[in-house]
């Protein structure tokens, strides 16, 4: 892998992970034409979901230490014989929240784990991933008012949104377009709907970087390729802030219908050269 290879695919994972356009199409559709396997670069791609990760912790750092921190006082409160206190406050629920939110998504990422690879090897999958995030965008662009927050929030909301969040480990389906219509469908208020879909990203991506690091590791890397992965790494992040700070933007301003567009000739781009080009 180039430089510039890597360059591209570092900022487009940043870019693609946060904004609703799919980081796993997108990847796979740039690795597809760069020529490059999947399985040779495959310490590549999980390291740049740690860059992506670490964007997270940069933006919502004062949210993730909050949540820490009631974290322990449930553990504290537990011990003592409190409970749980669930609605204690709103970080508190709003943590339960995201572990109820997260285990609906590790069952259907680890029950269809093999599915989910195959349709990798597909350009065409990729791009009918692409046309249902643009529908699911435009749904969501057309809800009404919401105005729940986690107080509000139900546990059925919770295991919505990670069902969505299952749903998009599928090439071409976005992460955050799917949880953040799942958010708007439960009735979140937009600020809260987008905090929320990148908050339950942390334990998701974290899952897959802990599930797929032994297995790229025992692939080994080219000494060669350590340049290209700390380039990648430092875009992907850099890029990752830049897109969570415009999705909040984008959200609260109701300004998604762009993204289906963008998906959209994506996906009839793909579909063309499969028809016309294999």
């Amino acid at each position: 892998m180039t430089y510039l290879q890597a360059a591209v695919l570092g900022i487009v994972q940043g870019l693609a992970e946060f904004l609703p356009i799919s980081s796993s199409g997108h990847l796979a559709l740039l690795q597809y034409f760069f020529g490059v396997e999947s399985d040779s670069v495959l310490l590549f791609t999980v390291m740049m979901h740690v860059g992506t990760l670490v964007s997270v912790f940069i933006i919502y750092r004062k949210d993730i230490w909050a949540l820490l921190k009631e974290l322990c006082y449930t553990i504290k409160d537990l011990c003592t014989g409190k409970g749980p206190r669930i609605n204690a406050n709103p970080m508190r629920r709003m943590g339960f929240m995201i572990i109820v939110a997260t285990i609906p998504t590790a069952f259907i990422g680890l029950l269809f784990e093999d599915f989910f690879e195959s349709l990798y090897a597909s350009i065409v999958a990729i791009a009918m991933g692409l046309i249902f995030t643009g529908i699911i965008l435009l749904v969501a662009e057309r809800m009404g008012r919401s105005d729940k927050g986690p107080m509000e929030m139900k546990w059925r909301h919770a295991i919505f949104i990670g069902i969505m969040q299952g749903i998009a480990i599928c090439p071409g389906v976005s992460r955050s377009g799917s949880t953040l219509f799942g958010g708007l469908i439960a009735g979140l208020k937009r600020e809260f709907a987008v905090e929320f879909a990148f908050l339950i990203s942390i334990p998701s991506i974290l899952g897959s970087v802990i599930l797929e690091m032994p297995k790229a590791i025992a692939g080994g890397a080219d000494a060669s390729m350590i340049g290209p992965i700390i380039l990648g790494v430092i875009l992907a992040m850099i890029s990752g802030i830049v897109a969570i700070k415009a999705m909040i933007k984008v959200v609260t301003g109701k300004r998604l219908f762009g993204f289906s567009i963008y998906v959209w000739l994506v996906a009839a781009a793909v579909l063309a050269y499969a028809m016309f080009a294999l």
